[in-house]
């Protein structure tokens, strides 16, 4: 199955020194992501790599991603358009050689086959790693609970 943003870059085009890439998703790629993402909408979506070969196997990505996006607000339930400007850092590794470390602070590492390397693909992942699970609409406040449970019509029982 082929993402809906792919950009293929082959390893041979990283040599001695730094690979520059941006990868900006078009309408439809915006539209494909932001079903598999489940948003509202994915307005925009830019993420410019530099590559960097740490080993003959073994490639660098340090990244900077930027999206517009419509979420919707889990308290009021409304959509608002946010933004993400994101920087990260990933290595691309052969398939199957990927660490099972659980160590917070190492770097991601993305499998890649055949020496390529798909970084709309992984333009995508870190848009989902980036999601707030909780989106909040800027100035969207959680009722305060005192007033909730003076409105409660069982509080009256609460207090015989």
């Amino acid at each position: 199955m082929t993402p809906e943003l792919s950009r293929p870059v082959t390893t041979d085009r990283i040599g001695a020194a730094e690979l520059d890439i941006t990868v900006t998703a078009d309408a439809t790629e915006c539209a494909a992501l932001a079903r598999r993402m489940q948003v509202p909408g994915l307005l925009s979506l830019r993420c410019a790599f530099r590559l960097v070969r740490l080993t003959a196997d073994t490639i660098l990505a340090e990244g900077h991603l930027q999206a517009r996006m419509v979420r919707t607000c889990v308290i009021t339930l409304e959509d608002f358009e946010t933004g993400l400007d994101e920087a990260f850092r990933v290595r691309f590794v052969p398939a199957g050689t990927e660490s099972d470390d659980p160590d917070p602070e190492a770097d991601d590492e993305i499998g890649y086959e055949d020496a390529v390397l798909d970084l709309g693909e992984a333009a995508a992942e870190q848009l989902a790693l980036t999601l707030d699970p909780y989106p909040r609409a800027p100035g969207a406040e959680l009722p305060d609970m005192d007033e909730a449970a003076a409105a409660n019509p069982f509080a009256a029982l609460r207090r015989h």
